[in-house]
């Protein structure tokens, strides 16, 4: 049968918003897909919904659709989309208005099922994660536009398929390839040079959105429209497949893909194959995202500058005490920023970042940042604050649970209103790790030079929920054979002091000739309790390549 090019317009709730348009009008494609959802976005949408029972979709789709919606219909584009969020039901209706005030004769279609929250009563969302064949039912009904819920980010590209193709949910290979595919799409331009490690070999500075030219067999060819910005090749799909996974097997609800049996392979300019994908029967059960509010924080960030940076630390930190003595979680930061003989006052400039939580709003709203503002004429030197401390916000905590795959009531509500049950997964397979080839021979004895990893490696990572990843990969046959013996978990624990004290695991990736380190439990409660300075871990591999460790001088 034809190929299948799906694309990819949004990668987060929040993306580019003339995407929509820059896909439909650069180049051939068949569906279009939007990625809007991610653990952070479902609590912001069941605060939205708390003020309104009507609310709970991405509103900037219907927007971005106001504009393309003639566009898509005029070129036969099939537009799937998981913006319905917490009440997709509420977004296929708006769509379904918004044709007929355009006068656009399309059929929408939608997919329910993953709400659980009456499971989970105490919390503002708890959704599980469904697969691709709900959307498969009601692309096949007809449907021009279908919107999800909480669907995994991959099965915006395995739903289609499987209804372009005709795939059954037995045929694991096929669907593990289309995961593959869907995962390297779900980021956008994440996959085309996007917060790419060696973003100086291209031209990053507005990069195309990315699409998959998928075949019967699971195959497929990353790819971006001709004359976007951006690049694609090896590296960027690498960079994008170790992205928020963990070790070998990527589970999801209809297949779980070996990610150690993918190969890529650079196809011409900007075109990366992806083959060889194999693919088991999923887990038995679905994970369910559950989000709850945790309470209350706020944040003082307190400037020094100049001498006795920790003395001025230390006499903040005691003025302070008598407003945090009830508060239930209080947490100091100096970061060091300053230099010494700085030629300007920033960089003569240190921050000590105070961040109070409590279930209680007033114990982290006026008490303190009235502590915080009458420290002006009282304190140290040269007292000032980054900028005027505010009131206190609420905050979430995420966390997963499983249930049953035949728990959930997964439905395809097709253009005509028929409601079809879609079945669970015929088969089921508990996930285990599979068993690791040996190492690569090392490399022989030579001359090393002290130097930062990121000279021969490039690294992405990412959060899920509290745990943090961080794939590591390099590209040639000898950096492989280096790298696989130098990063073990030790080494990773000495770059990376703040991952000293936690779990770390280690996952070998030979094809990709990639290292995939999960650090459990670094970001707290997950990014919406902002734990850390970098709540969702985005920069903890560019940190882990600026470390110096010794390198071989023939790599280097």
């Amino acid at each position: 049968m034809t190929v299948l090019r799906v694309g990819n317009a949004s990668g987060f709730y929040g993306d580019r918003f003339d995407a929509l348009r820059e896909m439909l009008t650069g180049g051939e494609l068949d569906v279009l897909t939007g990625d809007y959802l991610a653990e952070l976005t479902m609590l912001l949408l069941g605060r939205d919904r708390l003020k309104d029972p009507a609310a709970g979709y991405a509103r900037t789709f219907l927007r971005q659709l106001e504009e393309c919606l003639g566009l898509a219909h005029e070129r036969g584009v099939r537009i799937v989309t998981n913006a319905g969020g917490l009440n997709p039901a509420g977004l296929a209706d708006a769509v379904r208005e918004l044709a007929d005030r355009l006068g656009i004769p399309v059929r929408v279609a939608h997919v329910e099922g993953d709400d659980l929250k009456a499971l989970h009563p105490d919390s503002l969302a708890a959704h599980a994660y469904l697969g691709g064949f709900g959307i498969a039912e009601c692309l096949g009904a007809g449907a021009d536009v279908v919107v999800t819920g909480r669907v995994t980010d991959a099965a915006l590209v395995t739903g289609p398929a499987a209804a372009h193709f005709g795939w059954g949910p037995g045929e694991y290979d096929r669907l593990a390839g289309a995961v593959v595919a869907g995962h390297v799409l779900e980021c956008g331009t994440q996959a085309t040079g996007g917060n790419y490690a060696f973003f100086r070999e291209g031209d990053v500075r507005r990069p195309g959105f990315p699409l998959a030219e998928l075949h019967e067999d699971g195959s497929c060819v990353i790819t971006k429209h001709p004359g976007t910005g951006g690049l694609v090749d090896v590296g960027t799909v690498t960079a994008q497949l170790l992205y928020e996974t963990t070790g070998a097997r990527y589970a999801g609800p209809d297949v779980t893909a070996r990610l150690d049996t993918v190969r890529l392979t650079q196809d011409g300019p900007d075109r990366v194959r992806v083959e060889g994908v194999r693919g088991e029967a999923p887990p038995p059960d679905l994970k369910v995202g559950i989000n709850r509010l945790g309470g209350f924080r706020n944040e003082v960030a307190f400037v020094l500058t100049g001498l006795d940076i920790e003395a001025k630390a230390a006499l903040v930190r005691e003025q302070m005490a008598p407003a945090l003595g009830k508060v239930a979680d209080v947490r100091w930061d100096l970061a060091r920023t300053d230099r010494p003989d700085a030629a300007t006052e920033e960089t003569a400039s240190a921050l000590l970042r105070l961040v109070v939580r409590d279930p209680d709003e007033r114990l982290v709203g006026r008490p303190l940042t009235g502590a915080a503002v009458e420290l002006a004429l009282a304190s140290y030197p040269g007292f000032h604050l980054l900028a005027p401390p505010g009131k206190g916000t609420p905050f979430g905590v995420f966390e997963d649970v499983y249930v049953p795959q035949d728990a959930v009531d997964h439905v395809a509500v097709l253009p005509d209103g028929r409601r079809v049950a879609v079945a669970p997964a015929p088969g089921t397979l508990v996930l285990e790790d599979p068993s690791e080839a040996g190492p690569p021979e090392p490399l022989p004895a030579g001359p090393v030079r002290r130097a930062p990893l990121g000279l021969v490696a490039g690294a992405r990572s990412g959060d899920k929920g509290g745990n943090a990843n961080v794939g590591v990969w390099v590209r040639s046959d000898a950096a492989w054979r280096w790298l696989a013996h130098e990063l073990t978990t030790e080494r990773f624990r000495e770059l990376l002091p703040e991952s000293r004290g936690l779990p770390v695991t280690r996952h070998v990736l030979p094809n990709l000739r990639a290292l995939n380190f999960v650090v459990e439990g670094i970001l707290g409660a997950g990014v919406a309790a902002q734990h850390r300075f970098d709540p969702q871990a985005k920069a903890l591999g560019e940190w882990l390549r600026s470390r110096h460790l010794d390198i071989p001088e023939d790599l280097l």
